[in-house]
């Protein structure tokens, strides 16, 4: 996991323009602490920013691929994240004769990229971005995993295209500037209602999950090269559990594989839990030792603690049950109420642009200390978006809410907004454009109606912007600390199988991620087993609740707060009023966190909103 930057000009010689290529990397230092590297040619410019994971000795980047024969550089590649199957990669492609210097995935992922041209991204599984130029056709390959775990932005300009890991290594390159338009406005104000490829900023676009861009003397071409396909599922209840666990073994033995320290994110629901007692075994069997386990909470969490829609229960009992059952060496993390808003800035500033607030900081402390002892940490994420385990599941299953599951029930999304904006941005409006957009790229299955026609066009909505919400917010936070985050759940081979089962089988039991407590129930005590869906764990300390409340009470009255010309000043207020702003749900009550990072964000980047 690193960070990648780089700029493509046909006009400019970019040789003389390492030190812009270097500052464009250099911003994304958090990323990669290990090791930086340039590399430049008349046309193009590649920065790396090296977090050491495998091969940390040997695997330097950008890295280069020699000719057989003349032993002339044909290829150099920047790459951010992890191929997990490279050691099967690595064995095919000497079978074929190439020879490896190294015992790095980028460079198989150089071999490949010779044997197979650009195809050669089909044969990947893992989570990665990167830009290879290849020196032959002068041909820039910009490539995204299937799933978008990893992040890459691009800007293209009057004679070619800049490109990073984050937006700031674009704003460094001095050719974009920080503009938001009504567009980018709404994905400021709503949560997980992003457009596949839209970046908030007005000129700037991410890569397409599971898209590859080549970039070349006859302009920019985009080629879609995985896709989720829709068939029907042949497999009966018993065959689909053991399918599920055997595909669970595999990958997680896969992401269990580091040349440096490694450990799991536990919080004692299904999801971490089982990443967890599988990666022990795996370990176990390669004798890799004990895996360590990291939980968070919150000082005086016990005391504070309240159940709500998202929150059911506190995770430290379930946690020190998967721990005695599996025997890890655990620590937990706990968070001081307090930095939630004076840790707000280093969040946004990992980000970019306004996140969820507090849900951001407190992963971010979380992160920040696991990374004082591991390198790499395995994660839970995405098995509620592959399995159905947030609750507007059923809820949907049993009463459609013709909108985005997740934010259903939300009366007046355009209260918060200030009467100048209004005219300009009406939120319903525009997310009703936005899901009607998204229906009509589900794929649908023949004859398929009811239920199951209903929950597949929910799981679609689920994979395409929900998680890529979550996949954004965990890569940020743990990048912005050297942190490698590993997800097994969102590894395509597991999601191309589960996305065709139906509604009825993940739903075994009649419980939520039925069919993945099935496939790891003989690995886990059973009240983790049978543990509701509980959320990622929130700031409720009363504390915590006021100071949030007198920040946003003096940015409302203070004349030179920017996000004021955005934000209702009534609204607000009544917010700060009220003493249940926070809800723990992703409905307007967290707003007064993001209002506060809102206007972090536009003095700080000194955005300029252009509507």
């Amino acid at each position: 996991m690193c960070g990648i930057a780089g700029w493509l000009d046909r006009e400019r010689d970019l040789t003389r323009e390492t030190e812009t290529v270097r500052r464009m990397a250099d911003t994304l230092a958090r990323r990669g602490p290990d090791d930086s590297g340039v590399w430049t040619a008349p046309r193009i410019g590649l920065g790396h920013r090296r977090l050491a994971v495998t091969d940390p000795e040997h695997g330097r980047q950008p890295m280069t691929a020699t000719g057989p024969d003349d032993g002339r550089d044909t290829a150099v590649v920047s790459f951010s994240g992890e191929i997990h199957n490279h050691r099967e990669l690595r064995a095919e492609l000497r079978a074929r004769g190439h020879r490896f210097r190294t015992a790095s995935d980028t460079e198989v992922i150089l071999a490949a990229h010779r044997e197979w041209g650009a195809e050669a991204i089909t044969r990947f599984a893992g989570m990665f971005a990167y830009a290879l130029w290849d020196i032959g056709t002068q041909t820039l390959h910009l490539g995204r995993d299937p799933l978008g775990i990893k992040p890459l932005y691009y800007a293209e300009h009057a004679t070619g295209v800049v490109f990073g890991s984050e937006p700031k290594a674009l704003f460094a390159s001095g050719l974009v500037r920080p503009e938001v338009d009504a567009e980018g406005l709404v994905d400021v104000f709503t949560v997980a209602a992003k457009r596949p490829g839209d970046a908030v900023y007005r000129t700037i676009r991410q890569v397409l999950p599971g898209h590859i861009l080549r970039f070349d003397h006859n302009g920019t071409t985009s080629h879609r090269y995985w896709q989720l396909v829709t068939a029907p599922h042949e497999d009966d209840q018993e065959t689909t559990v053991a399918t599920v666990r055997s595909l669970l073994d595999r990958i997680v033995a896969e992401q269990t594989v580091a040349d440096v320290p490694l450990g799991a994110l536990l919080s004692g629901g299904i999801d971490s839990s089982a990443i967890t007692a599988i990666g022990a075994s795996a370990m176990a069997a390669e004798g890799l030792g004990t895996l360590a386990t990291y939980s968070v909470d919150f000082a005086g969490g016990e005391d504070d603690f309240t159940a709500d829609a998202l929150h059911v229960s506190r995770d430290a009992p379930f946690v020190r049950a998967v721990v005695d059952h599996v025997g890890t060496k655990h620590q937990e993390v706990l968070v001081e109420p307090a930095s939630l808003l004076s840790e707000s800035g280093i969040a946004l500033r990992a980000r970019d642009y306004p996140g969820v607030g507090d849900l951001d900081v407190s992963l971010y402390l979380l992160f920040r200390e696991v990374r004082r002892h591991l390198t790499v940490a395995l994660s839970g994420e995405g098995a509620d978006d592959a399995f159905g385990g947030y609750p507007w599941f059923a809820s949907e299953a049993e009463r459609p809410s013709g909108g985005f599951p997740w934010s259903a029930g939300v009366k007046d999304r355009n209260a918060v907004l200030s009467p100048q904006l209004r005219p300009h941005l009406d939120l319903h409006e525009r997310l009703e454009s936005r899901y009607r957009e998204a229906l009509g790229e589900v794929p649908h299955l023949d004859g398929e109606s009811g239920v199951d026609r209903r929950m597949r066009e929910v799981y679609y909505l689920q994979h395409t912007r929900f998680l890529p919400f979550l996949l954004d917010r965990k890569d940020r936070m743990s990048m912005a600390n050297g942190l490698e985050v590993r997800v097994p759940y969102c590894d395509h081979r597991l999601v191309e199988y589960v996305w065709n089962v139906p509604w009825r089988l993940k739903r075994l039991g009649g419980r939520e991620k039925g069919l993945l407590r099935a496939a790891v129930e003989d690995a886990l005590p059973a009240e983790v087993v049978h543990r509701p869906k509980s959320g990622f764990p929130v700031g409720q300390s009363p504390e915590y609740l006021e100071s949030v409340r007198t920040a946003v009470s003096d940015m409302i009255e203070d004349p030179g707060s920017p996000a004021m010309e955005l934000l209702d000043a009534d609204t607000l207020r009544a917010m700060v009023r009220n003493q249940d702003w926070v809800n723990g749900t992703f409905t307007p009550p967290p707003i007064l966190p993001r209002a506060l990072q809102l206007n972090e964000w536009l003095t700080a980047y000194d955005v300029q909103v252009v509507l």
